[in-house]
């Protein structure tokens, strides 16, 4: 056990290299002088003359300060541990082993994570993240696959301290939805599940089926971020079909049972977005109108188009073929990812929301392009 100390003691302290350099590419140094200068700007008597510009500076400030803190911890934690292993190997107690040796993975792992971060540098990757789900041909075979990863990402969510809410949501006609809308707030909730957006395709012995029969099922899961309501994007009033209805489905008694939901279509792309869980009818226009500015802009962004107007709508189909990932119940379990290669054999796993090995390797792979 003194040997796993000693090599615990080695790989450690060689380890305070991947610190260092985890520094440089944080930007820690620049973080802190950025911190200081932007705190000077909260100084000045006329800093809340401006509500927008004043909250974004702060918010750049804690975001900032979270980062530094978060390294300055990490790095702490490593000197700790070492401490720890000196004095165990010193004092020849084999006692603090199973307790270094778990700090040590922590420690590896939470390095691993930080420099993930580092990959979230995309423009928008700190947004927040509209996730929406639409399942494929097939009924309530594919109905039940749409709920089953609204499910997913709304564990996956929780779990990571992330804010779901629901936005919209349309029951299947005997099991599952037809589809689901919800709003994933946080820090990096976008740069890490845009790595989620594509075709999802399920294998496995069909609940619905008598027989016990093998289905193959696919969803959509469509994933842009959310933009400040800003004036970048014009809707025009005669490009809008704008219908009430009344609201149904899993919000429960956070869902308005009046016609208060709104669902709107922008005629010239097709585009349908929806919204029912706000409290009045007004409110639910506004977040729907946000969410198809921001499904517009995404669109814009991702096509490199010039004009909205050049927008022509997703005509990706739910099928076989295009599928980003798969997921196999039976005759064997087994989730594969098709861009990255990587696989997990857990699959219960994976359903309850434990998907960040596949975000990594997807992150990573994108780094390199």
């Amino acid at each position: 056990m003194i040997i796993a100390l000693e090599n615990a003691k080695y790989e450690l302290q060689n380890f305070r290299e991947n610190i260092k350099e985890l520094a440089n590419a944080l930007r820690i140094e620049e973080l802190k002088e950025e911190v200081s200068s932007l705190e000077q700007l909260t100084f000045d008597p006329d800093f809340w003359s401006n509500q927008e510009k004043s909250t974004k500076i702060l918010q750049k400030i804690k975001q900032s300060k979270d980062k530094i803190e978060k390294y300055d911890s990490l790095s702490a934690r490593l000197e700790d541990t070492i401490v720890m292993a000196e004095m165990a190997i010193e004092e020849n107690d084999e006692s603090m082993t199973d307790e270094i040796l778990e700090d040590q993975k922590k420690i590896i792992k939470e390095e691993e994570q930080m420099r993930i971060e580092v990959l979230l540098s995309g423009e928008y990757d700190k947004n927040n993240a509209i996730i929406s789900f639409h399942p494929g041909a097939g009924g309530t075979e594919a109905q039940d696959w749409a709920l089953m990863l609204y499910r997913l990402y709304t564990r996956w969510g929780e779990k990571h301290g992330y804010n779901v809410k629901l936005l919209d949501w349309l029951d299947g006609e005997e099991a599952g939805l037809k589809s689901a809308t919800v709003l994933i707030e946080g820090i990096n909730a976008y740069g890490y599940l845009k790595s989620e957006n594509g075709v999802h395709r399920l294998v496995r012995v069909s609940p619905f089926d008598s027989s016990g029969r093998r289905h193959t099922s696919f969803a959509s899961v469509e994933v842009m971020p959310e933009f400040d309501d800003d004036n970048s994007i014009e809707l025009r009033e005669e490009d809008l079909e704008i219908t009430a209805h009344r609201s149904s489905g899993a919000g429960g008694q956070h869902v308005n049972k009046t016609d208060s939901a709104i669902r709107i279509m922008h005629i010239p792309t097709g585009i349908v977005v929806g919204c029912q869980t706000e409290r009045s009818q007004l409110q639910n226009k506004e977040t729907a109108l946000k969410m198809l500015k921001s499904k517009l802009m995404e669109i814009k962004e991702r096509e490199k188009l010039d004009k909205i107007e050049d927008i022509k709508g997703n005509k990706t189909n739910i099928e076989w073929g295009s599928q980003i990932r798969s997921y196999v119940f039976m005759p064997y379990t087994l989730v594969k990812d098709t861009r990255t290669g990587y696989e997990d054999g857990n699959i219960q796993a994976v359903m309850d929301g434990d998907i960040d090995e596949f975000i990594n390797a997807y992150l990573k792979e994108n780094s390199k392009n």
